[in-house]
C-alpha cells in the first residue's frame, strides 16, 4: 500500500488527481473529504515499462465526455478516458528525426477543448512539440469500438525554432495562441490558426558586471485566461520573468528565486498570483505584478518539483516531482494537507474537477429500478400495516367478549 502523510489541518477536500510517472503508469488518487481522510490510490492504469514513460499530459476537464491526452517516450500519443482509462485513440507523430528518440522527444502536449475546423463529436485535435522544435497539429478521428484504438489522423507540421532545444510550451485559454521556449531559444508566440509567429522575446541586456546570461527557459505559463499577451517564464538561472507582448520584447518584471533552476510555474485564477517550484524542492507563491514573495509553502520537498497545478474550483494546489510524492497544499495557509508516496518519479499531475458531478449522476435505468424498488417496499409496508391493524383489532374484540362474559358471571354471583 502507498505510504501517506497527513498533518494537523482542516482536512483535504474531496478531489481527484491523475499522476504520470517515468514507467508509463497513470495513477488515480482520490480524497473523499470525510473525517480528514488522506487521499488514496484507487486505480492504476497500464503496465510498468520505461519505454512508455509519460513525457507530457493534457486533460479536457468537462462533465460530459472528458478526454485525457498522454505523450509517451516512444513517440506515441494516446487519448484516454479519464473516467476508466480506456484507450479512445492511439497515434504516432510523423517525423523525419524520429520523435521517440532521446534527442527529439515530445516536450509539450495540448488537447483542445473546443471544436476546431473540421472536427466533430467523435474527433479531437491536439498540439505537440518536440525538443527539436517540430510543432504538430493533429486531427484525430476516434474509433467507435474500444478494441480498435487506432483512429484516423491528419497532421500539419511546422518548425518553431531554427536551432537550440525546446523545453517548454503552453497554449492560452482561448486556444488560439501557443508559446515555445527552451535552451538557446527565446520565448516566441505563434498564432495557431495561421501557424505563423506573431512575437518573439529579446534577450535581456548585460548586467552591471557586463555578464550576459545565455537563454535557457525551463517552464512557462500564460498569466490571464482572458489575455494571451501576458505570460510568465522560468529560467535555468533561477529567474522568473513576466512578459507583456503589447509593451516590449524584454521582461517587464524579473526576479530571482533561490539558487536552483526553476522547474515548474503555475498561475492562479486571480490573474496575478503564481506558484513556483525549483530543482531543490522549494515551493512558493509570488505576486507577479510586483515580484513580491507572498510566502513559502511549509514542508520542503526532498526532490526536484516537475509539475504544479491549481485546482479550478478549490483553494488547493498539487505538486509532484522526483521524490515520488504527490502533495496537496492549501493556497491560503500554505500548509501541507496531505502527501501520497507513489513509488516512481513523477513527471506531471492534473486535476479532474468534474468527478463529483459525474458520480452524483445516476443513469435513468438505475433511477427507474430504484423507484420501482421503492414503490414495492412501500406497498409491502402498507400491506404489513393493514395486517397488523386487522390482527390488533381482532385481539381487541376477543378481549371485549371475554370481559363481557366475566361481567355476566360476576352479576350472577352477586344475585
Amino acid at each position: 500500500m502507498p505510504r501517506t502523510t497527513t498533518v494537523e489541518s482542516s482536512g483535504c477536500p474531496p478531489l481527484r488527481a491523475l499522476t504520470f510517472d517515468i514507467l508509463g503508469l497513470v495513477k488515480v488518487v482520490e480524497a473523499k473529504g470525510e473525517q480528514k481522510e488522506a487521499p488514496k490510490v484507487v486505480e492504476t492504469w497500464g503496465e510498468p515499462d520505461a519505454s512508455r514513460c509519460v513525457l507530457a499530459a493534457s486533460l479536457v476537464d468537462r462533465e460530459f465526455d472528458p478526454l485525457l491526452g498522454v505523450a509517451r517516450k516512444s513517440g506515441k500519443i494516446e487519448v484516454l478516458s479519464p473516467v476508466n482509462g480506456d484507450v479512445r485513440a492511439s497515434i504516432s507523430i510523423e517525423s523525419q528525426n524520429h520523435p521517440g528518440s532521446a534527442d527529439n522527444s515530445i516536450v509539450g502536449l495540448h488537447l483542445f477543448k473546443g471544436e476546431r475546423l473540421g472536427s466533430s463529436s467523435r474527433s479531437c485535435n491536439l498540439l505537440t512539440c518536440t525538443s527539436k522544435g517540430q510543432a504538430n497539429m493533429t486531427y484525430v478521428k476516434m474509433s467507435k469500438s474500444l478494441e480498435d484504438s487506432g483512429g484516423e489522423s491528419t497532421q500539419t507540421m511546422w518548425n518553431v525554432c531554427g536551432s537550440g532545444s525546446i523545453l517548454c510550451s503552453k497554449v492560452d485559454a482561448d486556444e488560439s495562441y501557443a508559446l515555445f521556449g527552451g535552451k538557446g531559444v527565446e520565448v516566441n508566440i505563434w498564432d495557431l490558426n495561421q501557424c505563423a509567429k506573431v512575437w518573439s522575446a529579446k534577450s535581456p541586456a548585460k548586467n552591471n558586471l557586463g555578464i550576459f546570461t545565455p537563454t535557457w527557459f525551463t517552464s512557462a505559463t500564460f498569466l490571464c485566461k482572458d489575455d494571451h499577451r501576458k505570460f510568465v517564464a522560468g529560467t535555468n538561472s533561477h529567474q522568473v520573468r513576466l512578459y507583456d507582448i503589447s509593451a516590449q520584447r524584454r521582461p517587464v518584471v524579473s526576479f530571482d528565486f533561490r539558487e536552483t533552476p526553476i522547474k515548474a510555474v503555475a498561475e492562479d485564477v486571480d490573474g496575478h498570483t503564481i506558484y513556483i517550484g525549483n530543482g531543490s524542492g522549494d515551493l512558493a507563491s509570488f505576486d507577479i505584478r510586483t515580484g513580491q514573495l507572498l510566502g513559502s509553502f511549509l514542508g520542503k520537498c526532498s526532490g526536484s518539483i516537475r509539475s504544479i497545478v491549481k485546482h479550478p474550483e478549490l483553494p488547493v494546489i498539487a505538486s509532484c516531482g522526483l521524490d515520488s510524492y504527490l502533495r496537496i497544499w492549501d493556497v491560503k495557509s500554505r500548509q501541507l494537507l496531505s502527501a501520497v508516496f507513489l513509488k516512481q518519479h513523477l513527471n506531471s499531475v492534473v486535476f479532474d474537477s468534474k468527478f463529483s458531478t459525474r458520480e452524483a449522476q445516476v443513469p435513468p435505468q438505475q433511477q427507474d429500478t430504484d423507484e420501482t424498488l421503492q414503490t414495492e417496499e412501500e406497498e409491502e409496508k402498507t400491506v404489513k400495516r393493514k395486517k397488523a391493524s386487522k390482527e390488533h383489532s381482532g385481539s381487541k374484540k376477543l378481549k371485549t367478549k371475554k370481559k363481557s362474559k366475566r361481567s355476566k358471571g360476576d352479576s350472577n354471583d352477586i344475585a
